[in-house]
């Protein structure tokens, strides 16, 4: 957006009962089309089924975990009457963000091939988004990926998965500081509008709405696995970092999915859980952001909750941007004191919580012994939060975000052993590494990117 904003739809399309009822039975990419045909009017509906119908094939999600099936994609799995696991780390990287980046990295070349330019991706990681992106992208004609990390903050799994990529397209630089500096510096570049546009900037991260899109239909996938009938109320629960995951349950719901509850879990770094428990909104600096077993979520400025304060404030950019002008100047902003807003955000359907290291590793512990389900560190601290809001006759669905695999450390902590991992990636954190190490400065990473893109 030129006034630095980000892009939505102009108002959600809503699926009527009759509409949601056809929908029931269908399978993933049947339900892709039905919902981002709706959302994407500007593909000619033949070229978005094929980019659909080629994105979400069980050869892509072949990675599926004990118990499940690629060829569902999100294959769902009841641990008891009313508790379930969506299974999202079927795909390449093993992280629920491939469903959507996959199909975002055959959009891009799509476009791209319709005008013959070329695109650079900038984009920021705290562990999956950047292996997701990098994957979804490598080897995309007219794509190049530039990827911010914070520098040795991320699991092995998640740095090895990145860094080992050897594709002349894909760049990885490992910034010194945390998740926060690494979007801080996304966001500065891209409100550069003269740079951006000369070295044709775009991103990659859930800030593009694209993204959000594509994961809205997991919601309308778990739903209908679990509903007795189209209007039975459902809940998800769903770890957050960058607010993109659960804003696509947001959008589910405003688009008539019959959502009862959004479930929000945090992890130490609950600036989140804050906002919706008391109306303050308050991000903490880089060094109060503490680095977790949970690392995919150690975000404090979330960039997609700027989207649902935009519907919370009725869209209305004035007073958007007002909040936000507090933000910048303050570093916080507060709605308690507005009883029409508290209203609205209690009526959003979102409730929060918040989960510790020692919550997430007892959770992965019992959930094993229990169920016989191994869960990585981020969906424990969903699940640990799930168990405070379940309630008679409404299903509560947990969002998976990841296969524990990727979080070897905790995982021998709560269970005494390592997890099993697909046979594709065993010996993935030996092989050689490419990546370069930068200053969490904006001018380094814009050198970067005058050093590598061509112009002409």
């Amino acid at each position: 957006m030129t006034d630095g904003g980000l892009s939505m739809p102009a108002k959600y399309p809503r699926f009527s009962a009759a509409e949601l009822t056809s929908m029931r039975g269908m399978g993933y990419a049947d339900l892709a089309f039905a919902i981002l045909s709706r959302l994407a009017t500007d593909i000619p509906p033949a070229d978005l089924r094929g980019l659909i119908d080629r994105t979400y094939t069980a050869e892509i999600y072949c990675n599926a975990a004990p118990g499940t099936s690629a060829r569902d994609i999100t294959p769902l799995r009841t641990l008891e009457p009313g508790l379930h696991l969506l299974a999202l780390s079927n795909g390449p990287t093993l992280a629920f963000k491939d469903i959507a980046m996959q199909l975002l990295g055959n959009l891009f070349e799509y476009a791209l091939s319709k005008t013959g330019e070329e695109l650079n991706i900038l984009g920021a990681t705290s562990g999956d988004t950047g292996s997701s992106a990098e994957y979804a992208m490598r080897r995309k004609r007219g794509v190049r990926v530039f990827m911010l990390s914070p520098h040795e903050r991320m699991s092995e799994f998640q740095t090895a998965q990145m860094f080992s990529l050897m594709d002349p397209n894909i760049h990885n630089l490992a910034v010194r500081g945390v998740f926060d500096d690494c979007q801080h510096i996304v966001k500065e570049v891209s409100g550069d509008l003269a740079f951006k546009a000369r070295y044709r900037i775009g991103a990659v991260n859930s800030i593009n709405w694209a993204r959000v899109a594509a994961q809205i239909v997991y919601y309308f996938k778990g739903y209908f696995a679990v509903a007795t009938e189209v209007s039975a109320p459902v809940s998800f629960a769903v770890p957050s970092g960058n607010f993109g995951n659960i804003f696509a349950g947001h959008a589910a719901r405003m688009m008539g999915l019959p959502i009862r509850r959004l479930v929000l879990a945090t992890n130490e770094n609950d600036v989140l859980d804050e906002f919706f428990r008391t109306g303050m909104y308050r991000p903490r600096g880089s060094a109060e952001t503490h680095q977790t077993s949970s690392p995919s979520m150690d975000i404090s400025k979330a960039s997609n909750f700027e989207r649902f304060i935009f519907d919370l404030v009725g869209r209305d950019a004035a007073a958007l941007s007002a909040l936000w002008r507090s933000l910048d100047s303050t570093g916080a902003f507060d709605l308690s004191a507005d009883a029409a807003l508290m209203a609205r955000l209690r009526d959003s359907g979102f409730v929060s919580g918040r989960s510790t290291h020692a919550d997430r590793v007892a959770r992965i512990r019992a959930m094993y012994e229990r169920y016989g389900v191994l869960i990585d560190t981020h969906t424990a601290d969903g699940f640990q939060v799930a168990a405070q809001y379940r309630e008679p006759g409404v299903e509560m669905v947990c969002l998976e975000t990841a296969q524990p695999a990727k979080f070897a450390e905790s995982i021998r902590e709560a269970i005494g052993r390592d997890s099993e991992r697909p046979a594709s990636f065993d010996g993935l954190e030996a092989v050689p590494r490419r990546f370069e190490v930068v200053d969490a400065s904006v001018d380094a990473v814009k050198r970067y990117i005058e050093q590598h893109v061509p112009v002409g």
